[in-house]
Formats: structure tokens, C-alpha cells, sequence
């Protein structure tokens, strides 16, 4: 029975010691032994090794980490004050190095990083406009800057991968400073049109007045053209029309002149009745004689008077 149970008690501690003398990395990972704190193993790709129960394993992520670093505050060149968002792309490289600076700890590296690349971006982005940190996914760092910025990262055991701009945002001082210039921009853009249309509608109104002018005498000209053709036609026509009976002539530039001389309003005539003015007034036929006794206007002889239009 005590043979069985120290056999039982030699298979549990071996068990125990080739557990703890084994270990597996995954297939996206590496590892490194440590022995009472100093590396004793470098570097273990996927797959089972051995190590001594002594020792202990630290593993880490091979892949592609991607460390995001929002809210920073940049300064451009012509002193517009920016909060940028960027993220930072990145690998471990070399696990000894990476674990004697960071003890392994992601969190750790990541801060370390971003001190590192936060720098260096400053002074890029200190060199360039905020047109040209807007236009440029590194804020204006050239390659030659990222190459240096690799080569630092280096240190912490670290490959740096690749650095963008996600987001770049003026501070509210400098959004309300831009805001303002904008505006006045516009309100001096505003006033150039405005100044411009002005002189556009003057000039459209000066046109429109000049051919206004030119229609109007164009017209005054015609009309006058037309009313003397048509008085000179009117002219022919009465002169026909007089020619062939002079009685009727007569009679019409008597009535033209009644119509001109009696009538108006507080005019006095004083008219001999012998005289041709009153003949178709005292005889339908013209003739002052055909009205017995030599009378005009019912008085016997004399001057005739006539008042019309007056009290």
C-alpha cells in the first residue's frame, strides 16, 4: 500500500513538473522566458516548448495594434490653435527590448509611443499652414519625419507602421477668430456686388433713358411726318372740293370762324352788319339782302354789337 502511494505521489510530481516544463504559444503570438526577473528565452514563435519550472512566460500579440489618441492640441504656423484626433499604427519588433521598456505592458507602450510621435508631429505641424495640415494625412510630416519617427520607436521594441490624421478641428477661439474673417469676407464681398450693381443699373437705366429719348423724338418725327402728309392730303381734298363749288367754301370758313369768335366766355364783338362776317347768319342763301329793311339782328340800321359769354 506505501509502494502504491509514493508511485501515485512520483507520478503527480512528474506530471506536475512536465506541466509547469512546457508551454504553448498561439499562432498570432510570441514569447519570452524570465527567470527570477532577467530574460533567460528570447522570442518563441507558435507552437509547444520547453522551459524550466523556474522560469515564466511572458506572452504577447504579433498583429497589428492600432492606439487612437483624440483631443490633442496643435499649433500651426500662422498661429491657429487645432484639437486633432490621430491614430498610430503598430507591431512589436523586438520582444527583449519591448519588455525591458515597457515590462510588457501594452498600455504602457502605447503612452510611450504617443509621447514620441506627439512630438515630433508638433513640430511638423508648427512648419505648415492650417491648409497644408488639412491637406496632408500626417499634418505635413514628409517622409524623411516618419522614417526619423520609425527609427526612435525602435528603442521601445516597437515597428511603427503607419500615423494618420483623423480629425482636425480649430479650438473655439480660433473657430470664432476664423468665423469672424469669414464673415467679414463676405460683407466686403457683399459690398463690392452690391457697389457693382449700382453701377450696372445705372448704366442699364442711362441706356434705357437715351433709347426712352431716341424712340419718343423717332415717333415725334413720324407723327409729324404723317399729320403733315395728312394735312397736305386734307389740304388737296378741301381744295378740290372748294374749287368745284366756292359757295361751299365760302360757307365753311364762315362757320370756322363763328366757331372761333362767337361763344366764348366774356368776349365782346362789335361787327357793322353790312359787312360778309354776318351774311349766312342773316340769310341762308349769303346774301345781306334778302333780310327785308336792312336789318341785322332785328336792329334797323346802324352798328350791330354782340356780347357773348358776359353778364
Amino acid at each position: 500500500m506505501g509502494a502504491r502511494l509514493t508511485g501515485v505521489l512520483v507520478a503527480l510530481v512528474v506530471v506536475v513538473l512536465g506541466a509547469r516544463s512546457l508551454f504553448v504559444v498561439e499562432q498570432s503570438g510570441s514569447a519570452l522566458r524570465t527567470r527570477f526577473g532577467r530574460i533567460v528565452g528570447n522570442d518563441y514563435g507558435p507552437g509547444l516548448h520547453v522551459k524550466s519550472p523556474l522560469d515564466q512566460v511572458h506572452r504577447f500579440d504579433r498583429r497589428l495594434i492600432t492606439s487612437v489618441y483624440a483631443g490633442e492640441s496643435f499649433l500651426t504656423r500662422d498661429q491657429q490653435a487645432l484639437s486633432v484626433d490621430f491614430d498610430v499604427k503598430w507591431r512589436l519588433a523586438d520582444l527583449r527590448d519591448y519588455y525591458q521598456r515597457t515590462a510588457g505592458d501594452e498600455d504602457l507602450a502605447a503612452q510611450r509611443l504617443a509621447d514620441l510621435v506627439r512630438g515630433r508631429l508638433k513640430s511638423a505641424v508648427a512648419q505648415e499652414s492650417l491648409a497644408e495640415v488639412t491637406g496632408s494625412p500626417r499634418g505635413g510630416l514628409g517622409d524623411a519625419g516618419f522614417d526619423a519617427m520609425r527609427t526612435a520607436a525602435h528603442v521601445l521594441g516597437v515597428e511603427l507602421v503607419d500615423l494618420q490624421l483623423q480629425r482636425v478641428d480649430l479650438t473655439d477661439e480660433s473657430a470664432n477668430v476664423v468665423y469672424q474673417r469669414m464673415e467679414q469676407g463676405f460683407n466686403t464681398q457683399a459690398l463690392q456686388a452690391g457697389a457693382t450693381g449700382t453701377i450696372d443699373a445705372d448704366k442699364i437705366r442711362s441706356d434705357a433713358d437715351r433709347k426712352r429719348a431716341d424712340t419718343l423724338a423717332d415717333a415725334t418725327r413720324q407723327a409729324a411726318h404723317i399729320r403733315a402728309d395728312a394735312d397736305a392730303r386734307a389740304a388737296a381734298i378741301y381744295a378740290q372740293a372748294y374749287g368745284r363749288n366756292p359757295e361751299l367754301a365760302a360757307f365753311t370758313q364762315s362757320l370756322q370762324a363763328y366757331k372761333s369768335s362767337i361763344g366764348r366766355e366774356g368776349d365782346v364783338l362789335v361787327i357793322t352788319p353790312e359787312g360778309d362776317f354776318f351774311k349766312y347768319l342773316l340769310s341762308p342763301g349769303g346774301h345781306p339782302g334778302a333780310n327785308p329793311g336792312g336789318t341785322a339782328g332785328g336792329r334797323p340800321g346802324g352798328r350791330a354789337g354782340a356780347r357773348t359769354g358776359g353778364p
